[in-house]
């Protein structure tokens, strides 16, 4: 018997997680912004109900895989610079970076998820 699974199909199983909650919205603000080296710079995410702070910020960088740099609204995922923050509750949420720096020139957004960081999952072709 065949036990291989389609790299599609593995996709979707990992995507799939009990209990959460798809109908949320997330409205992300700015959509763009320019900032200084040095600059506190804050981004800020609205869910259309209340996350109970289940809410994870990233950072991804042209051709890589989204990088988790905060996850339960507020902790910081280990290895990731302390001018990252993040704070909130219910379901207002922001992100700071303390102070720019030009390797954070990159593109950001939240995700609400009700239980532990997700995996993400990059496949190398």
């Amino acid at each position: 018997m065949d036990m291989s699974v389609p790299i599609q199909l593995l996709g979707l199983l990992l995507l799939w997680l009990p209990g959460a909650r798809c109908d949320i919205q997330m409205t992300q603000s700015p959509s763009s912004l320019s900032a200084s080296v040095g600059d506190r710079v804050t981004i800020t995410c609205r869910a259309s109900e209340n996350v109970n702070n289940y809410l994870n910020w990233y950072q991804q960088k042209p051709g890589k895989a989204p990088k988790l740099l905060i996850y339960k609204a507020s902790t910081l995922q280990s290895g990731v610079p302390s001018r990252f923050s993040g704070s909130g509750s219910g379901t207002d949420y922001t992100f700071t970076i303390s102070s720019l720096q030009p390797e954070d020139v990159a593109t950001y957004y939240c995700q609400h998820g009700y239980g532990t960081p997700p995996t993400v999952l990059q496949v190398i072709t």
